[in-house]
């Protein structure tokens, strides 16, 4: 039996069920596909049900402003995902006409959507013959046919893509596709992967080799960058200021309280100083802080409460809102879990 025989006979009896399961409208394929991303299937699952129900269609999708889609979003981190699938919506509406395109080099050119994507979208709606290789399938494939090149390396995941081309099924991709991101999540697993009741035990390089810990060798080079913000939770008269983040930086057009990024952490009189220069405030009262771990970032951050005579002078990118409002915005997750803390 082939490789392809086991995944497909493998896959007839152990898929998953999800929502998005056996759908063909590119749409949803597309939607379930983005908040996989970075995202687990566990978390995504309501985040697919709530943006399916207020956006049903690319249309309004694309019509819905860019803010109602952010908070959607809210909680699954990776903004620039949303960002993307919006800003990609508008492009079918305005250049194909509100349909999706059925080629794969047209489906590749919309704005976030990288060779994985455009695979997985192109077989499972179109029946397209391309493999989508993520990091379960490149596990998959290292393990079974001993390759232990550095699978960050854009030559490993060629090697790999090249592989799979040749195996796919050419009238069933969508289907192969899917059989092995399945295998490589429940049965080659990351670790402790279930090698005795693998189908593929027997032909297997790693298995063989007592190597299934060791492969895929993985190695990273990425320094991990920390950051300090201090957060002014400016109050008067059931009050506050909020600016939203602008410029090629995280959390995009995303909302939050007026804030100080320092190369290291503040001291409490330093902050103090800082109140009292910054806002005339006679007090400043710490209220709580934490550290959030991002992709290639470290995020401290603090915050504290001010009461000033006066609410600043605003920037461009500022506002003063009431602060029941505040769980109105979309924000990112170290403000939601803020705002979680003081009740609002």
């Amino acid at each position: 039996m082939t490789f392809t025989e086991t995944m497909f006979r493998w896959y007839e009896e152990w898929q998953r069920t999800l929502p998005w399961r056996g759908e063909r409208d590119p749409y949803k394929i597309w939607v379930s596909e983005v908040i996989l991303q970075q995202t687990r299937v566990a978390q995504g699952w309501d985040y697919y049900h709530r943006f399916i129900a207020q956006f049903p269609t690319i249309e309004a999708l694309a019509n819905a402003p860019e803010e109602q889609v952010l908070k959607l979003w809210q909680g699954l981190g990776y903004y620039s995902r949303a960002r993307n699938l919006h800003f990609a919506a508008k492009t079918v509406m305005q250049q194909h006409q509100g349909i999706f395109p059925d080629r794969y080099e047209a489906i590749r050119e919309l704005k976030g959507i990288g060779n994985y994507t455009a695979a997985a979208i192109a077989s499972m709606a179109f029946d397209l013959p391309y493999p989508a290789v993520d990091g379960n399938v490149l596990r998959v494939i290292c393990r079974f046919a001993g390759i232990t090149d550095n699978i960050n390396m854009p030559a490993t995941v060629k090697h790999v893509t090249e592989i799979c081309n040749r195996w796919i099924d050419q009238k069933q991709p969508g289907i192969f596709n899917q059989a092995l991101m399945d295998f490589g999540s429940l049965v080659c697993t990351p670790k402790n992967p279930d090698c005795e009741n693998c189908p593929l035990q027997n032909a297997c390089y790693a298995h063989a080799h007592g190597l299934a810990a060791q492969i895929p060798v993985k190695i990273n080079r990425i320094k991990i960058k920390e950051r300090f913000f201090t957060y002014f939770f400016l109050v008067k008269e059931k009050k506050t200021v909020v600016q939203q983040r602008i410029g090629k930086d995280i959390w995009k057009n995303l909302y939050e309280l007026p804030l100080w990024e320092t190369q290291s952490a503040l001291s409490r009189e330093q902050v103090q100083q800082l109140a009292r220069e910054q806002y005339l405030a006679a007090s400043c009262k710490w209220l709580w802080s934490t550290a959030t771990k991002l992709t290639h970032q470290l995020i401290h951050a603090e915050f504290y409460l001010i009461e000033p005579a006066t609410l600043p002078h605003l920037k461009s990118y500022q506002k003063i809102i009431a602060i029941e409002e505040l769980s109105q915005l979309p924000v990112s997750r170290i403000m939601q879990k803020f705002f979680l803390t003081q009740n609002f």
